[in-house]
């Protein structure tokens, strides 16, 4: 599931979606939690991270990124994978390689300094026009939905 999730809609996604990809908050992760619980399960999630600090793109913030992993990743029916950003859409992919860069570089802080119980793998950062940036950069998930529905 890619995209804003409102808690009122996590009762629809936890049973159906293999990987969530949003989760920008406690309390949604609270909330995920507890619908995986209720079916026996652990839900599989990135926290969302606002590397490029744009007011229009959802996420934590950077600097609070660690608090809420450690957070997010203690809780029972969660399962955090990774991180997940969104780039500026730019004309340059190589504009973009700041954010991505970031995105691993933040990864790395978490896995050295949130005491999690496993270390977070995943990257969920790169799109169509600067996929190959984002793979350079450590991306292990990219999303090219515009390449393939063009």
């Amino acid at each position: 599931m890619i995209g804003r999730l409102q808690r009122n809609k996590v009762k629809y996604v936890v049973p159906t979606c293999t990987l969530i990809h949003s989760v920008d908050s406690l309390p949604l992760a609270e909330e995920i939690a507890r619908r995986a619980a209720d079916a026996g399960a652990a839900a599989t999630c990135l926290l969302e991270v606002n590397v490029a600090g744009e007011d229009q793109k959802g996420g934590a913030g950077p600097d609070d990124a660690v608090r809420l992993a450690g957070q997010v990743a203690a809780l029972d029916g969660v399962r955090l994978a990774g991180l997940m950003t969104m780039a500026p859409l730019v004309d340059d992919p190589e504009a973009a390689r700041p954010v991505f860069a970031g995105l691993r570089e933040l990864r790395e802080r978490i896995n050295r300094e949130a005491a999690l119980p496993r270390p977070l793998e995943d990257l969920s950062m790169g799109m169509t026009q600067d996929y190959e940036v984002a793979v350079e950069e450590g991306a292990t998930i990219v999303r090219i939905g515009s390449a393939l529905f063009a």
